[in-house]
């Protein structure tokens, strides 16, 4: 999955200028009511909370319709040999087709003689229903079709059609189990549901009943004689047969055709199939043994018009209709989701293979390039640029910033711009009295505003961004400014890196910035679309940031906003692999969640900002015609569509074939692995950290797909979302071990990340 990539980390309402009070100022009415009125908003569960939820438990649901439906839940595919017939009433044995227990005595039917019900079971189906009922109408013959419910809620049009048509509906199940294996309850709610697919499909119900893998009287043996007196006593008739068409063997139109013929002009209930796989025998066998037996003197009629009974049919009124239709169409719209669902799951994989594929591609022909022993970017770099910190109660952090930029290898300006710190960020940062260390300060006025004020007091032409909680290497500076030496370059992303990676969560957003950031970083470099300049390691060409404006506040990713409007005027924007930057990534859940929540949200805001550039000329259009789709379908939309890769994951584990939908899955994560490892490699990443990307596909990217959703409802509703400070450790240490916590002891000053103290090579 294509994240966002890693932004600044000046979190905080950009509205609350001067409104900030220390943890000393005394708490007085006007406070204390503020805090009533957010503990009672805190009660409230916010829409954009809401949505997701109602959304996931409507997924769910429609999931666990289809599945239903489909006979993958509460199926039982269970087939009982036969058994003994000691408690089968001879009279039964011998008897007809029809058993009718309906009064406790159990008595038996059989057609009249020239008289041929045509029985149709398991249906209806889409393809091979219609043709039958075709065929029908062609030799104006009626016959009787035994429904599964399942079907008759996907196809409610073809029920609909065969009662129109003036034939006649029996029950046989909502999934088609053996009853022999079944309760009574279970029995009840085989018929009740059938029932109710009915009414919602034809507005009836019926009387008569055949079991599933039913055929003569004669079979009938001591466990499923119990379950056709019970189904007797729930006052069905129960329809077995003693003509079998045997199409279900497919054993050729001849075959079926004799088979099915009555012998000596009896009449018969004959047994054929209009659903349950190819049916063109049963189609082509209707041709022949209509016209056939209709020349023999034979009509084909309805079961109750054949025995001269009332209508087996019987309407359905008020809350009953009403129930049906709304289960009928609720499976309608299930079908509908779960169909547009799956063409999304084949177009994810393909986006997700295709990113893969082109992400290895390009990330490859990237390191080739810049890697080379002649490769320049010109003339070497050396001349003074100035590095900007914006700083918002950072003093947690802001030491080992600073101390980091002071034993920089390249000649530097270090800006400090205060925004209205309450901790006294800018009395550390003077108290330190490091030489060519400046403190601007402001009052609140957010990130964008600090940033283009330290660009007001910045002396030099190349400006290095970077956030109050990151620490730079001696080499950062230097590697991230040689790309100036084209004068074509208007800004240049570094390498951010997670210092604190020793707790899982770290380790997970390790993996992500390694693999999701920067392998994406080298591909959009050759694609000439890098979406993103990140707040915590970039450098921009001060022309290029006045021409455009300077840093916009009309989005909460200021870092994207501007590096699509250095695209858009004609500004080349690359990727320096080697200027790294160790930052501090949050370290419990609430935290990560409100950062990608707002990245996620600022993306957004960026892309409709910039939509114009679709339909506009020179560097904006090219950039808007394949830039802006191309970082839309990668952030944005394929993110959204990715949790059907999960989703259809548990669902095939719990209903479909587990061993495929397995095999599947692991087939995704070992593509993921591969590049994961490539990046790793590119790197010089130590692999260990990869032992735990299963379990970050399994929990860590859920949370991003949530934030994601989350973040389209909120822009969808028009929702505004603030700017909040994450809370800092000062745990990432900075090159020579200086952190704002220095370290004592032997080895102190071996590293530059918390975990991975080893000199980087």
């Amino acid at each position: 999955m294509t994240h966002p990539a890693p932004r600044g980390r000046h979190d905080r309402s950009q509205r609350t200028a001067g409104k900030h009070t220390g943890p000393q100022q005394p708490v007085g009415p006007r406070t204390a009511r503020k805090k009533n009125v957010r503990k009672r908003n805190r009660r409230k569960l916010p829409m954009r909370y809401l949505l997701p939820f109602m959304l996931l438990v409507a997924l769910l649901a429609m999931l666990m319709l289809r599945g239903y439906v489909h006979s993958e839940i509460l199926a039982d595919h269970r087939v009982r040999d036969a058994d003994y017939q000691t408690q089968v009433p001879k009279d039964i044995r011998s008897g007809g087709p029809v058993i009718d227990a309906r009064s406790g005595d159990a008595t038996t039917l059989r057609i009249p003689d020239r008289r041929i019900v045509l029985t149709f079971d398991d249906g209806p189906d889409p393809v091979w229903t219609p043709k039958v009922l075709d065929k029908l109408k062609e030799y104006g013959a009626h016959g009787v079709f035994f429904v599964t419910g399942n079907m008759a809620a996907r196809h409610p049009e073809l029920v609909e059609r065969m009662v129109a048509e003036g034939h006649e509906i029996g029950l046989h199940t909502f999934n088609h189990p053996d009853l022999s294996y079944q309760s009574t309850e279970r029995i009840d709610w085989e018929l009740s549901q059938n029932q109710l697919a009915l009414a919602g499909a034809a507005g009836i119900r019926t009387s008569i009943f055949r079991p599933p893998y039913s055929s003569f009287s004669y079979a009938m043996d001591n466990k499923s004689w119990p379950v056709t007196e019970y189904i007797g006593r729930r006052g069905y008739l129960t329809v077995v047969n003693d003509t079998d068409s045997e199409d279900w063997k497919r054993p050729g139109v001849r075959a079926i055709v004799e088979r099915a013929t009555p012998k000596d002009g009896k009449g018969a209930i004959i047994l054929m199939h209009d659903s349950g796989g190819d049916r063109s025998q049963t189609v082509a066998a209707l041709d022949t043994l209509l016209p056939d037996l209709k020349e023999q003197g034979y009509t084909f009629t309805r079961l109750t018009t054949a025995l001269d009974a009332p209508s087996a049919h019987t309407p359905v009124t008020g809350f009953a209709l009403w129930k049906g239709k709304a289960f009928v169409s609720a499976v309608a719209v299930s079908e509908r989701v779960t169909g547009v669902l799956v063409v999304g799951l084949a177009a994810i994989g393909v986006l997700v293979l295709a990113r893969f594929g082109l992400m290895l591609l390009l990330s490859f022909l990237h390191a080739r390039k810049v890697r080379r022993k002649d490769f320049s970017w010109g003339e070497p770099l050396t001349r003074p640029v100035s590095v900007l910190v914006p700083a918002y109660n950072e003093r947690e952090c802001i030491e080992a910033t600073v101390r980091s930029l002071a034993v920089s290898e390249h000649p530097i300006e270090i800006i400090v711009i205060d925004d209205g710190s309450t901790d006294g960020t800018a009395d550390l940062v003077e108290a330190m009295r490091l030489p060519g260390v400046r403190v601007v300060r402001q009052q609140n006025a957010g990130k964008p505003a600090a940033l283009n004020n330290g660009i007001r007091h910045a002396r030099y032409d190349i400006v290095v961004m970077m956030d109050g909680d990151t620490v730079f290497e001696p080499s950062t500076v230097r590697e991230l400014v040689q790309p100036f030496a084209d004068p074509r370059v208007g800004a240049v992303a570094g390498n951010a890196k997670v210092g604190n990676r020793d707790s899982l969560i770290g380790a997970w957003q390790h993996i992500e910035y390694v693999m999701g950031f920067n392998l994406d970083r080298r591909m959009y470099d050759v694609l000439g679309c890098m979406p993103t300049i990140p707040g915590a390691v970039g450098a921009f060409r001060r022309e290029a940031l006045e021409r455009v404006g300077g840093m916009s506040e009309d989005t909460l990713a200021e870092d994207t906003d501007i590096t699509m409007a250095l695209h858009r005027d004609g500004w080349r924007v690359v990727y320096a692999e080697n200027a790294r930057a160790w930052t501090e990534a949050p370290e419990s859940v609430q935290q990560l969640w409100s950062q990608r929540y707002r990245w996620s949200y600022g993306t957004m805001q960026a892309i409709w900002k910039h939509r114009r550039a679709v339909i506009e000329r020179g560097p904006s259009g090219r950039f808007g015609r394949v830039g802006l789709p191309f970082v839309s379908l990668f952030m944005v939309v394929a993110p959204l569509l990715a949790p059907l890769i999960d989703v259809f994951l548990l669902y095939g584990l719990v209903f479909g074939p587990t061993g495929k939908t397995v095999a599947a899955w692991f087939g995704v994560l070992v593509v993921q692995a591969v590049c994961a490892a490539y990046a790793f490699r590119l790197d010089k990443e130590r692999m260990v950290h990869l032992i735990s990307l299963p379990l970050q596909q399994i929990l860590y990217r859920q949370l991003m797909y949530v934030v994601l959703l989350q973040s389209w409802i909120t822009a969808l509703t028009g929702g505004r979302l603030r700017w909040q400070k994450l809370r800092r450790t000062g745990a990432v240490e900075a090159p020579g071990g200086t952190s704002a916590q220095r370290p004592q002891g032997p080895g102190a000053d071996a590293g530059f990340g918390a975990v991975d103290r080893r000199p980087y090579v």
